[in-house]
């Protein structure tokens, strides 16, 4: 089944990039990015910044981008059954030179996760797309399949705090 990516969470003020690589099952049946309430992603990012998650949508990406942090996904289009990045095929990427001309801030790029950064350097990089990027980051997955304990994965993802220039 072909299956699609949501829009980026992004203004001209963001100065880092997280990127996933597609939308699981239960994100696209709510059409939010991390919508599976096991994935650890919105508890981790406002864990980062001292707070406790918003429950409402809208709130979690006016959060993002208070602290000047873009999100999106590698793919913009892909073939997959399930939530799983290794099942994914025919992978289409998303429109990455225009992105980064219109949020021309960004310097840093965070992975959530080793498939993300994967897909990025196959069909971004390579193609010198974004070379105005300062840093690139891996940062463990907030999918629960991704086993490593929250406090583990909390610990890599403070980084945020700093890139993001929040004190």
């Amino acid at each position: 089944m072909r299956i699609y990516s949501f829009d980026p969470i992004a203004d001209e003020n963001c100065k880092v990039l997280i990127l996933g690589t597609m939308p699981g099952v239960m994100s696209l049946k709510k059409q939010q990015y991390y919508g599976f309430e096991r994935n650890a992603f919105w508890r981790i990012i406002y864990a980062v910044f001292g707070r406790e998650p918003d429950e409402d949508y809208e709130l979690r990406k006016a959060f993002l981008l208070e602290h000047r942090i873009a999100l999106w996904d590698v793919l913009k289009a892909c073939e997959r059954e399930g939530s799983s990045d290794s099942e994914i095929r025919n992978p289409e990427p998303n429109d990455f030179e225009s992105f980064f001309r219109r949020c021309k801030g960004i310097r840093y790029v965070c992975f959530n996760g080793g498939p993300a950064r994967r897909l990025y350097e196959r069909f971004v990089r390579k193609k010198g797309t974004g070379s105005h990027i300062t840093q690139y980051f891996d940062l463990p997955s907030t999918s629960p399949a991704y086993v490593l304990a929250f406090e583990k994965k909390l610990e890599k993802w403070m980084l945020l705090k700093e890139l993001a220039g929040d004190d």
